[in-house]
């Protein structure tokens, strides 16, 4: 009976509801803090010295590699990149799934619709502008930073073709308030910074 009258007081149901908010805020913390601890173990076990092979492997005559076949960015409707940096016409494409070199319309590191920032707004010239070799210092700089927030995306891939493909698909950064293009005509990015807001 004591007990009930007890419960009752609003102060008693004060003091228990703020305990329980302090004991759940703690929880969460900690919880919270645990996470990073792992994560941060997790990016030291990375082994520092696996380094992005910057060169394919192999030349330009396109059969020259031991299993004959050649990456691209598969996606594009009319346009492909390959692994070697050519953009080309799909019907341009040879068996081994690389760009037909000697094709009219096949370039090598095109970066016809990108900007200065390393915007463009072509999804298959921002591929192969960024597998420019000079763009590598860039690259670079952005893979030791990458380790911080893309710890999975980036870190996960194996050469230069990959990292651009992921690099030039649109993400976060390219939209404002999560539904809208920052720039409608350059969304495709490899460069360090979101692009500039488009104006309205």
């Amino acid at each position: 009976m004591a007990l009930r009258r007890l419960l009752r007081k609003r102060w008693v149901l004060a003091v228990v509801f703020g305990l329980s908010l302090i004991y759940f805020l703690t929880s969460t913390l900690k919880q919270q803090e645990e996470r990073t601890v792992r994560d941060r173990a997790l990016l030291e076990v990375r082994d520092s010295d696996r380094r992005i092979p910057w060169k394919v492997r192999f030349n330009l005559g396109n059969s020259s590699r031991q299993t004959g076949r050649c990456r691209n960015s598969i996606q594009g409707k009319t346009l492909l990149t390959d692994e070697l940096g050519y953009v080309c016409e799909r019907k341009d494409l040879l068996a081994n799934s690389c760009c037909n070199v000697n094709a009219p319309r096949s370039r090598q590191h095109v970066c016809k619709s990108c900007l200065a920032n390393g915007c463009c707004s072509v999804y298959e010239y921002c591929v192969s502008c960024c597998l420019r070799p000079d763009k590598q210092i860039l690259l670079e700089r952005f893979l030791n930073r990458a380790a911080e927030g893309f710890q999975n995306l980036f870190t996960a891939v194996e050469d230069v073709f990959e990292l651009c493909l992921a690099k030039c698909r649109t993400s976060s950064q390219s939209v404002q308030h999560e539904n809208t293009y920052r720039n409608p005509q350059a969304k495709y990015c490899y460069g360090e910074s979101p692009p500039e807001l488009f104006p309205i």
